[in-house]
């Protein structure tokens, strides 16, 4: 039986909760129509349905949680993190090159999703048992290691979008715990050094014409540079009001590839327009600004930093997702948080939205 006093409005952020439908039903809405130009079966509109009503069930039991726990569960949860990673590079199935999905039947699971939660919540775990001596080299180097056992397990599939994503909750949470500069200082110095070999020996041909396609995307437009081309396209094409949804000839006559996923913010830019873009950036906004007032409003260390890991991991995803839609970042094929087709990417975003509700119970009174 689900407690209903649990979702009144002092034990549950209805606004946070209301803003994120409203993101769901806009990129549900893009989902659609991209769907009319596959054909009448609607292949990724009804998947999204399936993902959407399971996330809500992880959502509602997640959300009717005490917040303790999740601390109790934080250590499993980053155990079964690694070992699904490390499962999935011995029995994963390999897509376009990277082997990071459990298939069985018709259904496929991506844990790289589920290790995102399991990393904030194992860090979350770590800086409130520390104390909040969060200058000390054993926190800063340890939560380092905590984070890269994960992050090397990613790369190896390889998937530099979610490694980065992994890279990105740690540096995250060291800046939101006030970590000491030299230390900050000394990372970033070093990831220019390993960005720099990485390009040499680690990245793959096709991802380095990634990087090079978003310096200039006009040096092989019929190749790597056409998802750059075509998503601008897209986007300038739509102007103030759009095409009207199911009228966007890039998308409709499929010029634009991925667009249920990784370009969906392209979609909307070309079948909405100006008006619709900006709307969906309104959302996003709020969505930020709902969790950020969380966070200032939390008296417990651990519900901080998980409020905190989880809105550095979706507006990164936003960030990085919206800038390769409009040519100002490479295309690293990270979704759109609550927007892109994905089942694993949209349950886990409402397994997490359900943890940050259940820690909007620890706020002050």
């Amino acid at each position: 039986m689900i407690n209903w006093k649990k979702f009144s409005s002092a034990n549950f952020d209805w606004p946070l909760f209301v803003i994120v439908f409203l993101i769901f039903s806009l990129g549900l809405m893009a989902i659609y129509s991209v769907d009319l130009s596959r054909g009448g079966d609607l292949v990724f509109f009804k998947k999204q349905i399936i993902a959407f009503l399971i996330g809500m069930g992880l959502f509602i039991f997640c959300a009717t949680r005490r917040f303790s726990f999740f601390y109790s569960f934080s250590k499993l949860a980053y155990y079964v993190a690694g070992l699904l990673l490390v499962g999935v590079l011995i029995f994963g199935s390999t897509i376009r090159g990277t082997t990071g999905w459990f298939s069985l039947g018709g259904f496929s699971f991506q844990p790289v999703e589920f290790a995102k939660i399991g990393l904030i919540l194992m860090l979350a775990f770590i800086i409130d048992n520390f104390g909040r001596k969060f200058d000390r080299a054993l926190f800063y180097f340890g939560t380092a290691i905590v984070s890269l056992v994960l992050i090397g397990l990613v790369i190896l599939q390889p998937d530099l979008g979610s490694a980065i994503l992994l890279l990105s909750i740690w540096f995250g949470l060291m800046l939101f715990v006030r970590a000491r500069p030299v230390f900050i200082v000394g990372t970033i110095l070093f990831g220019i050094l390993v960005s720099v070999l990485g390009w040499s020996f680690l990245l793959e041909d096709y991802q380095k014409e990634r990087v090079l396609t978003f310096i200039s995307p006009e040096r092989d437009p019929l190749g790597s540079g056409y998802n750059v081309t075509q998503a601008l396209i897209a986007v300038g094409s739509g102007k103030l009001l759009g095409r009207g949804l199911g009228f966007g000839s890039q998308s409709q006559l499929r010029f634009l590839p991925e667009a249920q996923t990784d370009f969906i913010f392209s979609v909307i830019g070309e079948e909405l327009g100006f008006v619709g873009l900006m709307f969906l950036l309104l959302l996003f906004a709020f969505m930020f600004w709902r969790f950020v007032r969380i966070v200032f409003e939390l008296d417990n260390d651990f519900a901080a930093a998980v409020v905190f890991g989880a809105l550095v991991l979706f507006f990164v995803q936003f960030t990085v997702n919206v800038g390769a839609n409009l040519g100002l970042l490479p295309v690293t094929g990270v979704p759109l948080p609550f927007v892109s087709s994905g089942g694993s990417s949209m349950m886990m975003n409402f397994l997490l939205l359900g943890i940050v509700e259940s820690m909007v119970r620890r706020k002050k009174n």
